[in-house]
């Protein structure tokens, strides 16, 4: 008889863990935060849509703009999901941050801008000072393994000159304090539109798309042309509510979607949020970017090799190690 009842007690015990686990919807408050890039266009869309209504009663979109802020948030336990680059996901899950890496929606956005148009290849640019984002992250790695492959010697053959984010690249390039730089969309597009580079008119263009990193990765690596940079997480115990994270996946989706079709109208709710962006910037990032997208499962073979590479290159830039299999968020799986 008492193990009858133990076994009644554990029973119900899993019911009230299921229970709590899958918390019906919609929630009172979503927290929801991303950069101001590519990434967070889906995010912005559904607050301006209010397509998150049968989710939450109430959304809060947050921006982080550096590597401290969105620490803070990932592990301060108030936000619900948030857009980073899956370096960095893999790195906080690895340092203990309660997250899991839903989906990867950003395939394609690094690129060599150059004033020179003759600039076709990183070989091109031998001799040349360059302005690249984010010493020892992702960009800088990628840049620096594509080049070793072809024989370059970054910091003998170039004169890299390193900046806190992406958009002090850009000041350089649009200053003229620098000719070259690699930078990530959205900041591509606006220095192209600053330069009224883009789109082409009578005046001829003052900076140029040199090397799509990307198609250097395929060719390179041997494999699809595309790197996958960046997606959404969820932390805390929203992990284990699996509707909230099917549903969330799925709006969220059909958000990135929605930008890709109107990429004019994602433009303009993208800079009524960010200020620092403009429609335009955004609504040509989406035109010059790779559409593809695949749920952090779906994508798991490319991003263990891509975790990998940064693995053998840059051990912190990961934590160390790669993730286990929990950091690949399954909507359809109760475990997390």
């Amino acid at each position: 008889m008492a193990s009858i009842c133990l076994g009644l007690f554990g029973f119900f015990s899993l019911l009230a863990t299921t229970a709590s686990a899958n918390t019906s919807l919609p929630l009172k408050k979503l927290v929801i935060a991303g950069p101001p890039a590519g990434v967070s266009n889906g995010l912005i869309h559904l607050l301006a849509s209010n397509g998150l209504a049968d989710i939450a009663d109430e959304v809060e979109f947050i921006v982080w703009n550096n590597p401290d802020q969105l620490r803070a948030l990932a592990l301060n336990g108030e936000v619900d999901f948030i857009a980073m680059p899956t370096n960095v996901a893999a790195n906080l899950y690895n340092r203990g941050a309660p997250l899991a890496l839903l989906n990867v929606s950003q395939w394609g956005v690094l690129w060599m801008i150059s004033r020179d148009p003759s600039m076709q290849t990183l070989a091109d640019f031998k001799g040349q000072e360059i302005a690249i984002p984010f010493r020892a992250d992702m960009p800088d790695i990628v840049f620096t393994h594509l080049a070793t492959q072809q024989g370059i010697t970054p910091n003998k053959d170039f004169k890299l000159n390193y900046t806190a984010t992406p958009m002090d690249a850009m000041q350089l390039l649009i200053m003229r304090r620098v000719d070259h730089a690699l930078l990530s969309e959205p900041a591509v597009s606006m220095a192209l539109r600053k330069t009224k580079s883009f789109p082409v008119s009578l005046i001829a263009p003052d900076l140029h798309r040199s090397v799509d990193l990307q198609q250097e990765w395929g060719r390179v690596m041997g494999t699809q042309a595309r790197i996958p940079q960046a997606g959404i997480t969820v932390l805390g115990d929203k992990r284990q509510n699996t509707e909230l994270v099917a549903r969330f996946e799925s709006a969220y989706a059909h958000a990135m979607q929605w930008c890709q079709d109107n990429q004019q109208q994602c433009g303009d709710e993208v800079a009524a949020e960010i200020p620092m962006l403009s429609a335009t910037a955004v609504s040509d990032a989406l035109a010059a970017q790779n559409n593809y997208y695949a749920t952090a499962v779906a994508a798991q073979q490319e991003l263990e090799d891509f975790f990998q590479l940064l693995l053998d290159k840059q051990p912190a830039s990961v934590g160390g190690k790669l993730p286990d299999a929990n950091f690949y968020a399954n909507p359809n799986s109760p475990e997390q």
